[in-house]
């Protein structure tokens, strides 16, 4: 949810607090991310009110600075509007369905989350397109040392491991990651000691749940497939159908 004709007055703490104009915020577009997070934050305040919940978060390392009033955050892996803002924290709401479907209700003070402001045009697509949106929740269940890198293999519900496939993309808490291998509703992925030190995979041990969104790609790809079967052109996503639609074509 996006807040459209607001404007910004100073709430406790220095905070930007938003005014809207209108009794409701209106949406002003999808936000994308690249999943190249920028920095750790940390939960500073958690308000439980009337069935969801409002974090504050501080910036931490992440040099992001003060966010608009009704802007974009990705908070480790999850598309938030950040409600009020100044240079060193801002404040988010959570819904029911996000405290239900991501990681964030079992998540307390303290805890430190991945932080990405959303892209803007001409910004570098060094990760791959990633929506915020998160799909689930997985689990860590290995992590081994390979070299000065890290395996680390992930459990995912099985609604969500046909979409994981062997070299594609997959946005753990947030970062963008190469699948290297897939076997049933596990997949591995190889993190650099770099990405260990700037998010919070560094911190993660067997039984970790993480937010997981797959490939957008891959989203559309089946409902691509399903739509053309539903009216008989298609048995499923093949060759002839990638064609079709541009994503492969004839050497």
């Amino acid at each position: 949810m996006r807040a459209s004709n607001a404007t910004g007055e100073r709430g406790e703490g220095g905070l930007r607090r938003v005014v809207l104009a209108s009794s409701v915020a209106q949406s002003s577009g999808e936000r994308m991310f690249s999943g190249i997070v920028r920095g750790v934050g940390r939960v500073l305040e958690r308000h439980d009110l009337g069935g969801d919940r409002r974090w504050v978060v501080a910036f931490g390392d992440s040099k992001i600075g003060s966010l608009s009033i009704g802007g974009s955050i990705a908070v480790s892996g999850v598309c938030l509007t950040a409600i009020e803002s100044n240079a060193e924290r801002f404040a988010v709401d959570l819904s029911r369905e996000t405290l239900d479907v991501t990681t964030f209700g079992k998540l307390g003070v303290g805890a430190r989350v991945n932080l990405e402001p959303p892209l803007k045009i001409g910004d570098p697509l060094d990760g791959h397109l990633v929506t915020g949106h998160v799909d689930g929740v997985g689990e860590v269940v290995a992590l081994t040392p390979a070299a000065r890198s890290t395996t680390i293999r992930i459990r995912v519900p099985q609604s969500l491991s046909r979409y994981v496939a062997q070299k594609g993309s997959i946005a753990v808490d947030g970062v963008s990651l190469t699948v290297n291998a897939v076997q049933g509703d596990e997949f591995e992925v190889n993190v650099i000691p770099h990405t260990q030190a700037v998010t919070v995979i560094g911190e993660y041990r067997r039984g970790v749940a993480v937010n997981i969104e797959v490939d957008i790609i891959a989203r559309y790809l089946e409902r691509l497939g399903t739509a053309e079967a539903a009216v008989g052109k298609s048995a499923g996503v093949g060759m002839e159908l990638l064609r079709r639609h541009g994503y492969a074509h004839e050497n």
